[in-house]
Formats: structure tokens, C-alpha cells, sequence
């Protein structure tokens, strides 16, 4: 009766077993399917460092200083384009003298006089909050390109009769942008501290910031974790004129 009472027991437990033996094998497999996915994503690589990333920085850093060159080169060929059509347009000087107006509002020939400076920077890597504010997130430690364009608007507003940001000059097709802390300008990158330079008259002009919503809003947080603020007044100024493409590539005609 002990071997016909046993014999049961054997099959019950060989199928409890079955499907952990099944399961243990799927878990294996799928872990070699992880591995080999990973490696082919990889390439043989370690994909935990930041290498890719870095080789997108070099990228970005080496594009900027090719265009950088190409605005150069633009600006020489401009330069004598200008002076072949100045020496053979057969224009009137009442001619003349509306093209250099238009050339001047364009921003493509340089402009001279009093300026201002402002510079804006990031707060401290170890800023903390001043009293009775809260502690910073990141966002607050950071210029944002909302920041630029308060500026650049204030400027503007304030009767700037040229700007330049960083070393280039701002013509109407310009457009201050931000990726993260960064800046991309016309094609070229470049990191805090920013300047923004405007030539035209200085009591107009610091008038225009202080009466800016925007900036006084960012002077709050200057004052709360550090961010930077400077503006200087300089007797004169020379701004080159633009020397990047100013060809339009989306444009709606006014009805």
C-alpha cells in the first residue's frame, strides 16, 4: 500500500517543476536578447559614458567657428560687391543717399556713438538663496533666453539705432535663442556671461530698462540667488555692420 500511495506523488511534483524549469529558461533567453540588443546598440561600446555627448559638443563647437569664418569671408565679398555697384551703378546721389539710409535700417553698415553695455550672467555655482526667499531650483540659477530678449527689447524700445550681442550685430531677422544656458546666434554658439551692447542715447536707453516688466522681474532674482547684472555707459562705440546672409527663407507679402 506504501508504493501505491507514493506512486502518485511523483508526476504531481515532476509537473510542479516543469514550468519553473520553462520559466528559468525564458528569463535566460530574454537575457541574452538584452545583451545581444545592447551590444549591437553599442557597437562594442560602453553606452554609460558621455563620449557621444562630448562628440556633439566638438561638433557643435566646430560648426560655430566654421561659421564664424563663412561670415568673415561673406563680409569681404560684400564689401566688394558694394564698392563695384557704388562705382557703376550710374545712380543720383538723392539715389545714393536713400540706398545708404535703407542699408542703415538694415543694420549692414556699422553705426557709431554713446553706448550702453549690459551683461548678463549665471548665478554662483554655490549661490544660495538670500534671506526670506526660497531655496533655487536650477532654472533660477540660469539665464534664459527670455532673459536676452528683455534686454534686447528694452533696447530697442529705448531708441537703440544699432545692437550688437556678443560680437554680433542684430539685424530684423535675428533671433536670440536659447538652448539650455546656451546661446545660438546666427548660426554660432556662445556661453555666459552675455553682452548686449547698444549705440544710440544712453538716458533713453537705461530709462527703457528700468522701465522693463521683464527685467525687473529678472532683477528680483538677481537679488534672490546672485544671477548677473552690469551696465555700463561708454563715450563711443563703433558696431560693424551685419556681415551674415540676409536672405529670407519664409516671407508673406502685407495685404
Amino acid at each position: 500500500m506504501s508504493n501505491s500511495a507514493d506512486s502518485p506523488a511523483e508526476p504531481v511534483r515532476s509537473r510542479n517543476r516543469r514550468p519553473v524549469r520553462i520559466l528559468t529558461a525564458g528569463v535566460f533567453a530574454l537575457a541574452g536578447l538584452i545583451f545581444v540588443t545592447s551590444f549591437n546598440t553599442a557597437k562594442g561600446t560602453n553606452i554609460r559614458t558621455d563620449a557621444s555627448l562630448l562628440k556633439l559638443s566638438d561638433l557643435i563647437r566646430e560648426r560655430s567657428h566654421k561659421n564664424a569664418e563663412l561670415d568673415e569671408s561673406t563680409a569681404a565679398v560684400r564689401d566688394e560687391v558694394d564698392a563695384l555697384a557704388r562705382r557703376d551703378d550710374g545712380s543720383t546721389k538723392a539715389e545714393d543717399e536713400k540706398l545708404g539710409a535703407l542699408e542703415k535700417a538694415a543694420g549692414t553698415t556699422p553705426v557709431a556713438g554713446e553706448a550702453l553695455t549690459v551683461t548678463l550672467n549665471d548665478a554662483p555655482p554655490d549661490a544660495r538663496a538670500a534671506p526670506g526667499y526660497p531655496e533655487p531650483q536650477a532654472n533660477d540659477l540660469v539665464i534664459h533666453q527670455q532673459d536676452l530678449q528683455a534686454v534686447v527689447n528694452a533696447l530697442w524700445q529705448g531708441g537703440a539705432k544699432g545692437i550688437r550681442v556678443m560680437d554680433q550685430r542684430l539685424i530684423s531677422t535675428s533671433a536670440v535663442r536659447c538652448v539650455g544656458n546656451t546661446l545660438i546666434l546666427q548660426g554660432r554658439v556662445y556661453s555666459p556671461p552675455y553682452k548686449v551692447t547698444a549705440v544710440g542715447d544712453t538716458g533713453k536707453l537705461r530709462r527703457a530698462l528700468d522701465d522693463s516688466t521683464a527685467i525687473q522681474n529678472y532683477l528680483l532674482y538677481v537679488k534672490a540667488y546672485g544671477l548677473g547684472w552690469k551696465v555700463d555707459e561708454h563715450d563711443r562705440v563703433t558696431l560693424p555692420g551685419y556681415s551674415g546672409t540676409v536672405d529670407l527663407h519664409h516671407a508673406k507679402p502685407v495685404t
